[in-house]
């Protein structure tokens, strides 16, 4: 064979191509069955090595993964001695061309011979090798049967390059599939460009993703379609095959790989009918224990789905289904992310499990039950101060200077303490000129007596009786000078130590006086809560200087005019304190009131204000 392919010029492979061969080289390039492709393949290698080859045999695998196991044979359904087995092996391992000698029994007697096995490399991972079992051969011819092993299996590792995917190809795959999904913002953006890219990616003519919508499927994307109908045949088949998958649990392939496969495949063998016997692979998409959905593959009759590419629907469906999902559900209205998230709630709270949530349901319930049944007195709060039931002004009785002042704000007197003294010169100045015009008109009067002259007697009893007057309007206002506490208080203002010496008009009040032993209460009661109070109800006060002692309070008058403080309008509510009154008490303290109205729900009691500024806020608003 040698001999004649030097006369022509013409290489082993266009020779090999001639009468029977050129079929063979058809069917190799259009074929996509691997075991088809082998066979075909050695059939054509035996041929070019020719008689020098007894036995071949291709070996394939996933990807630097294994198992390797022989996928064609020939001649058919001859077995390979040990060495070839061997051979294979250490080619697998080693990843290099491997030449064995072997010997083997025939009927003419044992026949020496060479076995050489060369790896498959596709992208540096080993994916099977090729074997031949040669007869005893020249060194020269050797090389030669090499030279055509490595060109044979350089066409085959470009073919499982061209058809199958290696892990690193897988990789990328998923990574751009992963990638498309996160680019777009939209879910339905993203489900049509996924499905779209995956169709093209994995060869196929359709590809349709669909999910679960209370017990069945629904079709959300289908590839190379912005829209479709949904209530079409088609639709319809394909949202049952989604169902019949989901439903197993399981990835459902039609024709099956496995014909020993224990699978229901009614629905797919309805769906490859309707689209003229097409090759279909279903994924249900699942995320934890949950069912998602499922994707659906759909390819030629004549490009069936094998095992590496099966396997790399299920790992693009894993990653690409929760992200879809989450898509899916973030792009839903806000009131059905409530519902479904209220329906979780439940489901959580009434399944099995969560312990601690459904404790945590129980208490809360059992304290909503609480407030909405239980009773409490409710009461009115309002800010408090305590105020003197009287308070005496103490103002200057005339004009003057201030030389004493003995007391100040803050102090308590007695009645008859001395609160402050005027300067009385003046006054004394002029009681002596008084006192000295009366002695003067004393002698004359006695003169006048004892001439007898009526007359001037007259006269000057007049001006003894008005220098007598004078005298005595002097001593009153001098008893002024000094003025005294008219019964035992607190003084509540007024501070004359710092103005000694000051002058002062008559009228000028100096001092407030409050007594000790009689107050009043000064409630600041809101206006939403007005309308529940009235005369001669009780409460209690506490005092933020003594909030442990709760005083007995009881309501004495309401004043009908609001009064608007720092943002709010508020009444002015008198009560009178009860019981007996506490030495420690001053005008001026202040606290919180509370009292009493009557008994009502513990809800509505913490509840009310803020009900009641929800509805004047929707009020106002309300057209």
């Amino acid at each position: 064979m040698s001999s004649d392919h030097q006369n022509t010029g013409e290489s082993p492979v266009v020779v090999a191509q001639q009468g029977d061969e050129e079929s063979l080289w058809s069917s190799l390039k259009e074929s996509h069955n691997p075991k088809a492709v082998a066979s075909s393949w050695l059939e054509i290698q035996s041929r070019l090595i020719g008689d020098a080859a007894s036995c071949g045999v291709v070996v394939l695998g996933e990807p630097d993964q294994g198992p390797f196991t022989p996928v064609a044979v020939w001649p058919a359904g001859v077995l390979g001695s040990p060495v070839l087995a061997e051979a294979v092996e250490v080619a697998v391992n080693k990843r290099k061309l491997v030449v064995r000698d072997s010997k083997r029994i025939t009927n003419e007697g044992p026949v020496s011979g060479k076995v050489m096995a060369s790896p498959l490399l596709v992208d540096n991972q080993i994916c099977g090798a090729v074997a031949f079992d040669l007869d005893q051969v020249e060194p020269e011819r050797l090389s030669e049967i090499q030279e055509l092993i490595e060109w044979g299996s350089g066409w085959l590792e470009v073919y499982i390059h061209r058809n199958k995917f290696t892990s690193s190809d897988r990789l990328v795959t998923v990574l751009e599939l992963v990638a498309t999904s996160l680019h777009h913002q939209r879910f339905q953006e993203a489900a049509i460009a996924v499905v779209t890219e995956l169709s093209a990616e994995l060869g196929c003519e359709r590809v349709a993703i669909g999910f679960l919508s209370g017990q069945h499927s629904r079709v959300r994307a289908l590839s190379h379609s912005a829209s479709f109908g949904k209530k079409g045949n088609l639709i319809r088949a394909i949202e049952a095959a989604m169902d019949e998958a989901i439903d197993q649990q399981t990835t459902v392939v039609y024709p099956p790989l496995n014909q020993e496969a224990l699978q229901v495949s009614r629905e797919h063998e309805a769906l490859a009918k309707l689209q003229d016997e097409e090759s279909i692979c279903t994924v249900p998409l699942i995320e934890g224990d949950k069912l998602l959905g499922a994707i659906v593959f759909e390819r030629p009759a004549d490009q069936p789905f094998d095992e590496s590419t099966v396997q790399l629907c299920q790992h693009t469906a894993s990653l690409l289904g929760p992200l879809l999902d989450v898509k899916r559900r973030e792009d839903r209205w806000i009131t059905s992310k409530m519902f479904e998230s209220m329906v979780n709630l439940l489901k959580s709270i009434f399944g099995p499990r969560h312990f601690g949530l459904k404790l945590g349901s129980l208490i809360l319930a059992g304290l909503i039950a609480f407030f909405i049944l239980a009773e409490d007195d409710y009461r009115v709060t309002a800010d408090a101060r305590l105020e003197g039931t009287i308070q005496r002004a103490v103002t200057s009785p005339t004009a003057g200077y201030v030389i004493d002042a003995n007391v100040r704000a803050g102090d308590v007197v007695k009645q008859n303490d001395l609160l402050f003294s005027l300067d009385d010169r003046d006054l004394r100045l002029e009681r002596m000129k008084w006192e000295s015009q009366k002695l003067q008109s004393k002698r004359e009067h006695s003169e006048a007596v004892a001439e007898h002259d009526r007359a001037r007697t007259r006269i000057l009893s007049a001006q003894i009786e008005q220098a007598d007057a004078e005298i005595a309007l002097l001593d009153e206002q001098l008893g002024r000078m000094q003025v005294k506490a008219p019964f035992d208080s607190f003084v509540v203002t007024g501070d004359m130590s710092q103005s000694l010496g000051a002058p002062v008009e008559r009228g000028d009040i100096l001092f407030e006086l409050a007594p000790l032993n009689s107050y009043r209460v000064i409630l600041e009661v809101d206006e939403r809560d007005i309308d529940d109070i009235s005369i001669d109800q009780v409460g209690e006060l506490a005092l933020t200087s003594a909030p442990q002692d709760l005083m007995p309070i009881s309501v004495e008058r309401i004043t009908p005019l609001s009064s608007a403080v720092e943002g709010r309008n508020f009444f002015r509510v008198e009560a009178r304190l009860n019981g007996e009154i506490s030495e420690l008490l001053r005008p001026g303290m202040e606290g919180v009131g509370k009292i009493d109205i009557d008994r009502r729900k513990l809800i509505w009691i913490w509840s009310h204000k803020i009900i009641h500024w929800f509805r004047m806020f929707f009020w106002s608003w309300w057209p």
